[in-house]
Formats: C-alpha cells, sequence, structure tokens
C-alpha cells in the first residue's frame, strides 16, 4: 500500500534529564514515515534546506520512504529546540525557526494526488485544506494539529476538519478546540460535529495522553487504551507522530476501515510510540524492524487481555 505525508522535516535540539543531543534529524514526517514504513510505502510532502545531507535522504530511502517530493529550498532547514524536566509530559520550547519551512506550498506531483491514504502533520490548517483539494477521493485522511492552530487560526481549522475522517490531538487541545472544561464532553462535542456525508468531519478522535496512554472516540462508542510500560523512558519527541504512523500504516493495510480495526490500530500506534521514546529523537525507529514489533505487539495484547 501507499501513504501519503505531508508536513514537516526539522534538525531539532533536545535536552531531556537522561539524554540530550544537537541537530538531531526530526519534524513529523520524520517520524511518521519511519513508523509507517514498516506497513506501506511512505510519500512525504515537505521542504528542506541547503543544509540537508545526502546522508537523510539515503535514509530515508533505506526505510522504503520515497524522497521525490521533497523540494530543498535556499536556505536553512526548519529548526526546534525543546526541553524536558523530570515530568517528561511537559515540555518547554526554547526556539522555534521555521527557515524554509515559513514558505511552505504544498504542491502535490500529480502521482500523488490518488494515493488513497493520507496523514496531515501538524502545519497551518490552510495548507492541510489545500492537500486536501488536490486529492483524488482519498479512503482516509488522518490529521494532526495544535493548540497555536486553534487559537490563532480557528475559523480556517473547522473548515479543514470538515475533510478529516480522523483527528489525533491531546487532551488540552481538546478541550480548547470543543471550548469545554470535561474531557468527555468536550470530546463528544467534537464527534457531534461530523454529518452524514463521509466527509463531515472528525468521525473519530483519538485524544493522546502521553504516559496515560490514549481515549478514542466515535459517535457511537468510546475506548481507553493504556500507554505500553518502559523501564526506560529518555525522550519523548516526536512519538505522537510515530503514533499516527505505526496506526495509519496498519490502517492502510486492513480491507475494512472499522472500528475493530480502528482499535487494533490504536495499539500498533502505541507500539511504534513505545520504541520512539527509549532513545533520542528517531534513533530506535531507524534501528527498528519488524519482528520487534510484532515481538512487542503480542506482549501488549497478552496485557490487555489480562483486564
Amino acid at each position: 500500500m501507499k501513504i501519503l505525508a505531508v508536513g514537516s522535516i526539522a534538525f531539532d535540539t533536545i535536552k531531556t534529564p537522561f539524554v540530550r543531543g544537537k541537530n538531531v534529524l526530526g519534524g513529523s514526517l520524520t517520524y511518521f514515515s519511519l513508523a509507517a514504513s514498516h506497513f506501506a510505502k511512505i510519500y512525504p510532502v515537505g521542504v528542506v534546506g541547503h543544509d540537508f545531507k545526502p546522508k537523510y535522504f539515503k535514509l530515508y530511502q533505506k526505510h522504503n520512504i520515497d524522497s521525490r517530493g521533497l523540494t530543498k529550498a535556499t536556505g536553512k532547514t526548519f529548526s526546534w529546540s525543546g526541553q524536558y524536566d523530570y515530568d517528561l509530559n511537559n515540555r518547554r520550547t526554547i526556539y522555534t525557526h521555521l527557515n524554509v519551512f515559513t514558505n511552505f506550498n504544498p504542491v502535490l506531483p500529480p502521482a500523488y494526488k490518488s494515493i488513497p491514504y493520507l496523514f496531515l502533520g501538524n502545519m497551518d490548517p490552510q495548507l492541510q485544506l489545500s492537500v486536501c483539494h488536490q486529492m483524488t477521493n482519498p479512503r482516509l485522511i488522518v490529521a494532526d494539529t495544535m493548540n497555536y492552530w486553534i487559537e490563532r487560526k480557528r475559523k480556517e481549522l473547522l473548515t479543514t476538519l470538515k475533510l478529516i475522517d480522523i483527528l489525533i490531538i491531546n487532551e488540552a487541545e481538546t478541550r480548547q478546540l470543543a471550548k469545554e472544561h470535561n474531557l468527555y464532553k468536550a470530546a463528544r462535542k467534537i464527534v457531534s460535529w461530523t454529518e452524514p456525508t463521509r466527509r463531515g468531519g472528525p468521525a473519530t478522535l483519538i485524544i493522546k495522553r502521553g504516559e496515560y496512554g490514549l481515549l478514542m472516540f466515535t459517535r457511537k462508542n468510546w475506548f481507553s487504551l493504556p500507554a505500553f510500560i518502559l523501564e526506560d523512558i529518555f525522550d519523548p519527541t516526536g512519538a505522537g507522530d510515530a503514533f499516527a504512523g505505526g496506526f495509519v500504516g496498519f490502517l492502510s493495510r486492513q480491507k475494512y476501515l472499522n472500528e475493530k480495526n480502528f482499535r487494533k490500530a490504536a495499539i500498533y500506534g502505541t507500539i511504534l510510540a513505545s520504541f520512539c521514546v527509549e532513545q533520542l529523537g528517531p534513533k530506535k525507529l531507524i534501528k527498528l524492524n519488524r519482528r520487534q514489533i510484532q515481538e512487542r505487539f503480542k506482549k501488549f495484547k497478552k496485557f490487555l487481555a489480562l483486564i
């Protein structure tokens, strides 16, 4: 199968109480693509700067990621710096330099427009909308967003959400988007925006809860999944995008897009996120193989059967 992913590629400077790194390869496209590549061929669309070395293109190619949709522009690659304390659920942004990402205008190659699965990374909702309008009847659209866009471009975001099948956000963003203090009421409100037509809004809402797992809401049901318990958690950067990669990747191989498979996909997403946080940046995802994923999936499934 094929998955189209549109978003950012970045160089991150990360500091946690346990690890630190400068100019670490990151961005939503990197984490999503590395995770999803275990299930499908990935076609990322993004922009990088003159400082993006050939070795990174080779890395993508090695992991079943087609880099022809990446544009190399004049200037520096998007960069971000963040710091975590011992509570790894919270981070402080030191700086964000958009650089070449400032003028990013995703134009899909003709061959990409018919790819059946689309992931929209965290970016301006108007860019997300532009990508949706370029697509030819995709089977599934999954999107991420953040508090900045909810606050600054709410109207545009709500318009974009009408074309989204699945929205993945965290607890604070759920409350902010719905303008509700209670998480359950906020989630119910967001999925209630779904109209009878297939493209009527986020029919499924996934709420990321960090080390506490996730909640998944549909119009009729809700589902809670714990995180995979680890002894060593060093860097949570990119875990949400790795989750999305595992989630969409699994669904791309399924005949039916139903709630049962959504739940199973959430387990695979959780597994990919658990590998991501075990080392700095995407290091663990780069070394990961399918056998390790299946072993952890079986272990997690066995645990879930006990509750």
